[in-house]
């Protein structure tokens, strides 16, 4: 339309249909919402850098090549005081990463092996394993794992008087320790060699599976195969002078020398949290274990399968689709709940980071956002990969 001026103007009729258009309703008020959080955001890091800059403290990462100046008690890789805060931020990471990996890996076998014990028939197993979930699950984490540190692994002898297991394995109050490889050059060798043995297993089993799907006949192709390439790795191990020896720790004065050793709060930590994470794994089984037909087990034991390839070949992996989604959160969960054992001393993310180097430098916000990204990050790329793995098992429709 054109007023009396020769102007065009949208009509009312054609402001009412952009109105009434949920699709550019949607889009618009998404774009608002980005735009209102942007905002926000940008008002609060403006500030934050203003009065920074009044306490003379300018906002900067420039620290990170600073040297740090003190110990940590415990780390993979190597470190000492005259190395940076970046080289402890990495120090941080790797300890976090690695107490979260063995609590995820055994958390879960034990989670599974419990929540399968809750669904026994035998009344003792099934009555166990329920007073394991709800005791563990009732008890809150902090409180376990100081308990586990200070009743239990503090309480262990000195290193002159330890536990020993074939004079290879040594449990005191100090820690855990135990033999560690020692690689030579030539050792490179049997990695190659390792490399291709896996990547031959990998062929023959996707190629068992297609021949399954194909003809019908079950292969037993992953044993006989694992066997034939572990010998053909050996082979090569030996006639490259067996490149790699074991150090086994020896008592030398007061101490352990030699080996690995985890202190004893990574191991009150790692008891602790694979315990209390087992048990809320363990429900998330069970549950996703009894969302299964009852047919499903009638059948397979009408065809003659054994309990036991009826739960690994029928049961689970049809499971797997209720089980995974929360064992996504649990994971996640298990990440963040590393954070405490800076409770005990175990010199993690939260610990080394944001406490002895906070103190030391002041640059509070700075190193709060690297804490907090680093648990970001990894949380969102355990998400992805599980959400990627859960898409590909769930059900196709059409």
């Amino acid at each position: 339309m054109i007023d009396s001026t020769g102007e065009r103007f949208i009509s009312v009729s054609t402001l009412k249909k952009l109105v009434y258009n949920s699709s550019l309703r949607s889009k618009f008020i998404q774009g608002l919402a980005i735009f209102i959080a942007f905002s926000i955001g940008y008002y609060l890091f403006s500030n934050i850098v203003d009065n920074l800059r009044q306490m003379e403290l300018p906002f900067g990462f420039g620290f990170i090549n600073s040297t740090a100046g003190f110990d940590i008690g415990w780390s993979i890789i190597p470190y000492d005081p005259s190395m940076s805060y970046g080289r402890v931020y990495l120090v941080g990471i790797v300890n976090t990463l690695i107490l979260s990996t063995l609590i995820i890996i055994f958390s879960t076998s034990l989670g599974f092996i419990v929540g399968i014990m809750r669904l026994s028939r035998n009344f003792l197993v099934a009555q166990l394993a329920r007073w394991y979930v709800e005791f563990v699950r009732n008890v809150p984490l902090l409180i376990q794992i100081v308990f586990w540190f200070i009743v239990v692994f503090s309480t262990l002898p000195a290193p002159r008087q330890s536990y020993n297991l074939f004079d290879v394995f040594f449990l005191n109050n100090r820690g855990v320790y135990f033999p560690s490889p020692v690689f030579e050059s030539n050792f490179t060798w049997t990695l190659i060699a390792i490399f291709l043995a896996a990547i031959c297993l990998f062929i023959l089993f996707k190629w068992s599976l297609k021949y399954r799907k194909r003809s019908g006949k079950h292969i037993a192709v992953f044993f006989p195969s694992l066997f034939g390439l572990l010998i053909f790795v050996a082979i090569v191990f030996v006639l490259t002078g067996k490149p790699m020896h074991w150090a086994v720790p020896t008592l030398q004065g007061f101490n352990f020398q030699d080996g690995f050793f985890f202190p004893t709060a990574f191991a009150a930590a790692f008891v602790a949290m694979t315990i209390y994470r087992s048990a809320t794994i363990g429900e998330m089984v069970r549950a996703g274990i009894q969302s299964i037909d009852s047919g499903q087990l009638e059948a397979a034991s009408a065809i003659g399968f054994p309990p036991f390839k009826t739960l690994r070949l029928i049961i689970v992996p049809q499971a797997a689709r209720a089980i995974l989604p929360p064992m996504i959160n649990a994971w996640l969960t298990t990440v963040k709940e590393s954070s405490l054992a800076v409770a005990i001393g175990f010199p993690e993310l939260v610990s080394v980071f944001m406490q002895t180097s906070l103190n030391q430098t002041g640059r509070a916000i700075e190193i709060v956002l690297m804490v907090m990204g680093f648990y970001m990050c990894t949380s969102l790329l355990i998400s992805f990969l599980l959400n990627l793995y859960n898409k590909r098992i769930q059900l196709q429709e059409g």
